[in-house]
């Protein structure tokens, strides 16, 4: 039975996958507002209704995969130890992803992930979803903060510092690589740029961007 088990859900990852990247190769190749469901589902070889049981909606063959990510900083702080800061826990989570080459912050050069993030950036429906799951994201951290020091003001600074600096470094790499950079290149002083922009949280902005 375990085995039986085991074989049907690698099924359903198989077809699951096989939806996705079909959907990416039409958003791709032909605008995500041009292709329909019923196109990707004759793509790979499903039913419409399959696309809808695995994928709820047209956007979610884009987010699906990638939407938890939006919660990284929020779980680095649930998660932390004892004695460890809010910037501690998200920074050394980010520095871990950065070790690992996460695509989630940047650091893949594999074309299929910088396909979907094209497909992200060109499409105005799928960046507003992606603010919106970001502004969550930014959110959930700020009622964990606010719980633990009753201060549910600061709690909102700090999350949302916290969030920038991750989503200006994310964005740093992403930028690099399209301007032609490799992977390697990128991810030889990604560590070093975290470093400094945590460090500038952690610091506060006193004294940053005083006019002479």
């Amino acid at each position: 039975m375990a085995e039986a088990m085991g074989l049907r859900e690698r099924k359903k990852q198989q077809t699951a996958m096989r939806i996705y990247r079909a959907a990416v190769a039409l958003f791709a190749e032909h605008g995500f507002d041009e292709v329909s469901v019923q196109q990707i589902a004759d793509a790979a070889e499903v039913s419409k209704m399959t696309v809808f049981n695995y994928f709820g909606s047209k956007e979610d063959l884009v987010f699906r995969p990638m939407e938890e990510h939006f919660a990284d900083a929020a779980r680095a702080v649930r998660e932390r130890g004892p004695g460890e800061s809010a910037v501690d826990a998200v920074r050394r989570q980010f520095l871990e992803l950065v070790e690992t080459r996460d695509p989630s912050v940047g650091l893949h050069g594999e074309p299929f992930t910088r396909q979907v993030r094209r497909i992200v950036v060109e499409t105005p429906v799928l960046m507003e979803r992606a603010f919106v799951a970001a502004q969550k994201g930014t959110r959930e951290l700020a009622a964990i903060l606010a719980e633990e020091t009753g201060d549910m003001m600061l709690a909102t600074v700090a999350a949302a510092m916290l969030s920038a600096a991750r989503n200006a470094l994310i964005e740093e790499n992403h930028r690099r690589l399209d301007s032609g950079e490799t992977p390697d290149a990128v991810a030889a002083d990604a560590a070093e740029r975290a470093h400094e922009a945590f460090a500038l949280v952690e610091k506060g902005l006193k004294g940053y961007g005083v006019r002479a």
